[in-house]
């Protein structure tokens, strides 16, 4: 079964290159627009990974991954916050929150399939194991 991941973001531009990108990679990916949709879909169907954009409508990406992590079920759910903002204040702030992990956008595609794999436990591409 293929692991799933649900991206979190409201910059059509952004989802529809994610979807393709993880798509080809092998993942199969949903898709919410706006924090609240976030919240909703993991409810549903508590997906492998979670892209959460930080800044996004309705509940922005630092208050859906406080909300997710307050709830055991998703304590450990590997949670990649995704935002154009690179100030070190912003970083803290979401692996503070809990996030697993922090891309700056602009991000490497290669990089953030390198960073999606390792926290999926998957082999790197090119069939190299992760550095644990």
């Amino acid at each position: 079964m293929k692991p799933t991941i649900l991206v979190a973001d409201d910059e059509p531009s952004i989802v529809l290159s994610l979807q393709v990108l993880l798509q080809r990679a092998g993942f199969d990916v949903r898709i919410a627009r706006d924090g609240d949709e976030a919240l909703r879909s993991v409810e549903d169907y508590t997906p492998d990974l979670i892209l959460l954009d930080a800044m996004m409508p309705k509940r922005d990406g630092f208050d859906v991954c406080q909300t997710l992590r307050t709830n055991p079920a998703w304590k450990s759910l590997p949670i990649i916050m995704l935002t154009a903002r690179s100030r070190d204040v912003e970083r803290q702030k979401g692996l503070a929150l809990g996030a697993t992990d922090y891309i700056t956008k602009p991000f490497s595609t290669r990089d953030l399939l390198t960073t999606v794999r390792r926290h999926l436990g998957l082999p790197a591409i090119g069939g190299v194991e992760p550095a644990r």
